[in-house]
């Protein structure tokens, strides 16, 4: 194995220099933070690393099974749940949600399919429409029921982001399906089958290895300056919506603190609770037909619509960026990958032709530096699939 640079732990493959050194810059700057970063490569794990602390005193340190709050990397693993129960028979991505969730067809919403609640077209991502009071967005069987009976605004059928939403979309119709919540089935339908921990969708009974979230208040909106201009762009068409789908009153309260109170709300879009490697273990899933090692989790027929589903509709006369429940995330030599970015930079990733699979995550959120931190992973990746590639590369000569 290789030798780590002062302040990394862990384990990598020889060949996953380049990744290493990579994620070592991220973090050499940032006092009182941690992270985590977790490759598999067809379904093995090569390099499991972490760095940093987990508290925001800065004193604890990092592990293997510390946990964060990924905000929207959580989406990615709640459409993993919805792949499992349609690759079973339970669901159908085509067929109108109400067919399985009665109460869903309030509102005009009889045509909203499955897989338009995946591809963010339902028209349903304004908070401003079912929120009443700022504490709801934390009751997760109340939106659900507000959820049913919205109806859909002018963007019904475009692909307008649902930032919040989507969660209480999807875990109404889960429940509606099964009788169980979306917390249960990442269980269920997730963990158990691929026997792995660190997958949480709200902060686990037993919290002592989540890390607190490490920076200034987000408190922009409740600024003197910030409340005109967010305002101002709420009625800019499409812009407005953006933020309308992820700005509500009082809503960074929910996110203020080392342990922000929306953590311990069960919300299918944003209040995951994972670690680096359950998110890669996961992803193994999309990166290698269904399967991961000996678990086959998906059927390689239903593994594939998810890889083809990027700029496909049934609609030709509808727009979509996204797959399945995932986006669009190719990097040097991986144009076909695809995965899911949280707020502040986690995320998971996958792509099909190699097998690689990603997991990543860490404790800053820092409102000034959130551009940059967005793009941390993508920073990370072109060096791991270059690390991948010469793996392959070496053993095809050996074998020759």
């Amino acid at each position: 194995m290789l030798t780590l640079p002062e302040g990394i732990r862990g384990t990598a493959d020889p060949r996953f220099t380049g990744p290493v050194r990579a994620f070592a810059r991220l973090f050499a700057r940032y006092v009182r933070t941690g992270g985590a970063l977790s490759v598999h490569l067809r379904g093995e794990p090569v390099m499991r690393i972490w760095t940093g602390t987990a508290d925001a005193a800065g004193e604890i340190p990092w592990t293997q099974e510390t946990s964060a709050l990924t905000f929207s990397t959580t989406k990615g693993i709640t459409s993993m749940v919805v792949h499992r129960l349609a690759d079973r028979g339970l669901l159908d991505y085509d067929a109108p949600v109400a067919e399985y969730w009665p109460e869903f067809t309030a509102g005009g919403k009889h045509s909203i399919t499955v897989r338009d609640l995946l591809a963010h077209r339902a028209g349903l991502s304004d908070l401003r429409r079912v929120l009443e009071e700022p504490g709801d967005v934390l009751d997760h069987v109340l939106m659900e029921h507000r959820m049913a009976a919205a109806t859909p605004d002018w963007t019904r059928g475009l692909p307008i982001y649902h930032a919040v939403t989507f969660g209480w979309l999807l875990g109404g119709l889960c429940r509606a399906v099964t009788g169980q919540t979306m917390a249960e089935l990442y269980r269920t339908e997730l963990a158990e089958p691929l026997g792995i921990t660190g997958l949480s969708l709200g902060r686990p009974a037993d919290d002592a290895l989540v890390a607190d979230l490490v920076g200034p208040s987000l408190d922009l909106t409740g600024t003197r300056l910030g409340k005109p201009i967010t305002a101002a762009a709420v009625r800019v068409p499409f812009v407005g919506k953006v933020i309308s789908s992820m700005h509500f009153t009082e809503g960074e309260r929910a996110l203020s603190g080392p342990v922000p109170k929306l953590s311990y709300s069960e919300n299918g879009a944003a209040t995951g609770v994972f670690t680096a490697e359950a998110i890669a273990s996961v992803y193994s899933v999309l990166a290698n037909d269904g399967s991961r090692g000996n678990t086959r989790l998906l059927s390689p027929a239903t593994s594939r619509a998810l890889i083809r589903s990027t700029n496909t509709s049934p609609d030709p006369n509808r727009l979509t960026f996204w797959h399945l429940g995932y986006h669009p995330f190719p990097t040097v030599g991986a144009p076909r990958a695809l995965g899911h970015m949280g707020l502040g930079g986690s995320g998971g990733w996958a792509d099909p032709d190699s097998g690689l699979s990603v997991g990543f995550v860490h404790n800053r959120l820092d409102l000034v530096r959130l551009p940059l931190d967005m793009t941390l992973m993508s920073l990370l990746l072109p060096s791991i699939t270059s690390a991948a590639a010469a793996r392959g590369a070496e053993r095809a000569t050996r074998a020759a």
